[in-house]
């Protein structure tokens, strides 16, 4: 990606409310991963309505040592409010800036943030012109398909992006119109990585480490981008590499299911973040998934009323599971 090297060529996803700095060390210390992103950040955000810098962005930008390489992402529709974030995620140490053109939210599109700047090539150019000027490191962009099935811009956007001298693109081959639902049409991803040389990045529907070989196989692509799969399988980047070489994977126990959400609610607690019954009680759902009995455990972590009292609740869950077993 530019002069960053991403090895092993498999990259965290920007997650809007999972990707925080606690969730991206939880990946990190599984192995394995080469890139992980922020969540997206508002770029108005970032700079402030006074030109300052607001202290809420600054928490989803904020990063560890531990996390490089990384790479922040900005949405927004002003070119000159986007290269002035990026240029600020750029001094605050970032490997690279990320801009999203994907985002189907309608809150973000009404604005012609995300996907909605897809119905606008000529502000994509603009925004991709400005921030590319604003860097001396590495300039990426996630896009979708099109805002619909009759507006396909997919090409178009890849080659632009090369053009302009984007470092690398990612591609989630849905559309705006279509959200998360549906199946990705990876030939999308084979199409622009035909029409370009830069680096692509396929997303979409790896759930598997069988699906990520099978997406490079199908696609050409040079990399992988994992989102949702790896909410509820922190291990998927691990066992990517192990089924590259041997053919087969390791299988997390319960044990290690316990042990991943112990880790994981200690490194909140301890980072004090904002809203950490909340995070805890949201992962509940993604960590018990295929759990036996974790739907009890859901529910209690649900009722809880301390931090310390979900951690206590898992304990005392996975014990019992795990002399049940």
């Amino acid at each position: 990606m530019g002069p960053v090297p991403i090895k092993p060529a498999t990259i965290l996803a920007p997650m809007a409310g999972i990707t925080d700095t606690v969730f991206r060390r939880l990946i990190r210390n599984q192995g394995h991963c080469g890139l992980i992103m922020t969540e997206f950040t508002s770029s108005h955000g970032v700079i402030g309505s006074d030109g300052g810098r607001r202290k809420k962005s600054f928490n989803y930008l904020s990063f560890e040592p531990e996390e490089h390489p990384i790479s922040s992402q900005l949405f927004g529709s002003d070119p000159q409010v986007m290269a002035d974030a990026a240029r600020i995620c750029q001094d605050l140490g970032f490997d690279a800036v990320d801009i999203n053109f994907g985002c189907p939210v309608k809150k973000v599109t009404k604005c012609n943030g995300g996907s909605g700047c897809l119905r606008d090539l000529g502000l994509v150019r603009s925004i991709l012109e400005t921030v590319k000027s604003a860097l001396t490191i590495p300039l990426t962009m996630k896009f979708r398909a099109g805002w619909n099935d009759r507006e396909l811009v997919h090409v178009k956007m890849a080659q632009m992006a090369e053009d302009i001298g984007v470092a690398a693109i990612a591609l989630h081959p849905r559309t705006r119109e279509q959200g998360y639902s549906g199946l990705s049409d990876w030939s999308r991803i084979a199409e622009i990585k035909a029409a370009v040389k830069i680096p692509v990045i396929g997303n979409g529907d790896i759930l598997t480490p069988e699906d990520a070989v099978r997406m490079v196989r199908q696609t050409g692509c040079d990399a992988v981008m994992i989102g949702r799969a790896a909410s509820s399988n922190p291990w998927i980047f691990r066992q990517i590499n192990e089924y590259l070489e041997t053919g087969s994977y390791w299988e997390p126990a319960e044990v290690d299911r316990h042990e991943i959400m112990s880790t994981y609610y200690r490194m909140l607690d301890e980072e004090e973040m904002p809203d950490t019954i909340g995070k805890m009680k949201q992962f509940a759902s993604y960590f018990t998934h295929g759990v036996r009995n974790g739907a009890k455990l859901r529910v209690d972590i649900y009722h809880a009323k301390s931090s310390q009292q979900i951690r206590d609740l898992v304990d005392h869950f996975f014990t019992r599971e795990l002399v049940a077993a």
